[in-house]
């Protein structure tokens, strides 16, 4: 669950982390000052810089101190377990973990949905995931699992059907937090989870699944040619080591899970894997190197559409981005859809690849902190953060926006959204949302016409391939903030 830290805190090094990012901040966010608080060249209100500007203290300096009145921040702290969490879907519903004032830190622990995929490695010894996971003949401790129907009547897979595979921890409510205004997300910190299991003291996991969804599986050469993969990756949970390597790898074979249900392929989240009946190929990849950068694939709000909304497609509200640059460092800018916000954050990665082309990346579990800012609709006219209906990513070097084959598949494509998008995107859709969206960010936010907009997003801006993978696909456009290096005129 969540507390606010106290004097028996164990979380000295998020402290510190934190604390030294509030330190660095007036320093390295004078381009995102700028950015934010920049008005238009037809005038209007700025945002308030001084929001930008935020005193740290830890919680047990500021218990006691009102945060409106000393402009003190509180740091509160979510544990992942069975009652923390809600697998497979977003919902304007939800009851949330904690409430937060703008301003306030918050570290929040995320699991993989994938840790099944190995047990000893991933869940055993570890108490708050062997609450999550926790299944046997007689209980499921989180029984939803998808957005689908609690009495799995539409594939018999099991209680929400899997339609939206993500354990989600929260959901925060931000105080104030209402319809049109702007929640700013700066990830201070990312952390592996180190694994509990002694026998594998000092490292951490992560499970990379070739699946049915992924973009590869129609098109294989070897045979079987339909078969779905899972290779599992060691990582260094102490961070001195900025590399994964493989450990093994091995091929699905139905498994039943505690309540008799057969799933022939990987079909509903957090199965059990029974690896007496799976061959592990070791020595797979050897001296291969992957790159460490930590990620959150879903960093989302509730969206305003529907009760409750499948955790795979993205949309305005973020959720299931995958992009690997939203990792520590980055900042978040997402339109607020419902009262309070309600951010929720899961499925972390060790690292993953534009594209994330065989359905996941490093499927690893990861605990991050998080300082979110609101940024209220009547302070955003004139600013660069007027109009922003979509998710937006800064980092200290770019600028990067995210395209959907359906910009909001769940207002564009009516009551059947949720399954519809699944047959209906392409990545011609989602650069052309890219397109539009690159456009719109430079002709608002520099003051560029249409002609140079397009003739500057054609010579300097880069677009890639972000996902190809959930449901609504996604290409990013980067815009490196040297390109206005030279500017003086606005």
């Amino acid at each position: 669950m969540s507390e606010r830290c106290g004097n028996s805190c164990d979380h000295d090094h998020v402290a510190e982390e934190v604390q030294e990012t509030a330190r660095e901040a007036p320093q390295v966010d004078e381009s995102r000052r700028s950015f934010v608080c920049g008005a238009l060249a037809s005038g209007g209100a700025a945002v308030s810089a001084a929001t930008m500007t935020i005193p740290y203290v830890s919680t047990a300096q500021a218990q006691g101190l009102d945060p409106v009145k000393s402009g003190v921040r509180n740091h509160y702290y979510v544990a992942a377990t069975d009652k923390s969490v809600h697998w497979g879907y977003f919902s304007k519903r939800l009851k949330p973990i904690v409430q937060i004032a703008s301003g306030d830190f918050v570290t929040i622990e995320a699991i993989t949905h994938h840790a099944y995929d190995d047990f000893e490695r991933m869940i055993k010894g570890d108490p708050g995931v062997e609450s999550i996971f926790y299944w046997d003949k007689n209980k499921k401790n989180v029984d939803r699992r998808g957005a689908g129907p609690m009495d799995a009547s539409v594939l018999g897979r099991g209680a929400g059907e899997g339609f939206g595979v993500h354990v989600c921890t929260g959901p925060v409510y931000v105080k104030g937090a209402e319809y049109g205004d702007i929640l700013e997300v700066r990830i201070v910190d990312v952390s592996p989870r180190p694994c509990a299991n002694p026998a594998h003291k000092g490292k951490s996991f992560g499970s990379n699944a070739a699946a049915w969804w992924g973009f590869h599986y129609n098109d294989l050469i070897e045979e079987p040619k339909k078969r779905e993969v899972i290779t599992i990756y060691e990582l260094d949970s102490s961070k001195e080591r900025n590399w994964a390597k493989a450990v093994y790898n091995y091929r699905w074979v139905p498994q039943t899970d505690p309540f008799g249900v057969v799933h022939k392929i990987i079909d509903y989240p957090g199965v059990p894997v029974d690896h007496s009946l799976v061959k592990e190929n070791h020595g797979i990849l050897k001296d291969v190197r992957i790159p460490v950068r930590p990620h959150f694939g879903v960093i989302g709000l509730a969206p305003k559409e529907a009760d409750i909304v499948d955790s795979i497609p993205p949309g305005p509200f973020g959720g299931n981005i995958d992009n690997w640059r939203i990792g520590k460092g980055a900042t978040m800018y997402y339109p607020v859809q419902v009262d309070g916000a309600l951010f929720s954050v899961g499925d972390p990665h060790a690292s993953q690849g534009d594209s994330e082309l065989c359905g996941t990346a490093i499927e690893s579990s990861l605990t991050g902190t998080f300082q979110l800012i609101l940024h209220k609709k009547a302070t955003l006219v004139g600013s660069s953060l007027d109009d922003l209906k979509y998710p937006l990513l800064e980092t200290q070097d770019e600028w990067v926006l995210h395209g959907f084959s359906f910009a909001n598949y769940l207002e564009e494509l009516g009551p059947e959204a949720q399954s519809k998008i699944y047959s209906k995107s392409s990545i011609d859709l989602a650069m052309r949302d890219a397109f539009r969206k690159m456009r719109h960010f430079l002709m608002t936010t520099q003051g560029l016409t249409e002609d140079e907009a397009i003739s500057l997003m054609t010579v300097g801006v880069d677009f890639g391939i972000t996902q190809v993978v959930d449901g609504n696909w996604g290409v990013h456009g980067i815009v490196k903030k040297s390109l206005f290096a030279g500017r003086t005129d606005f």
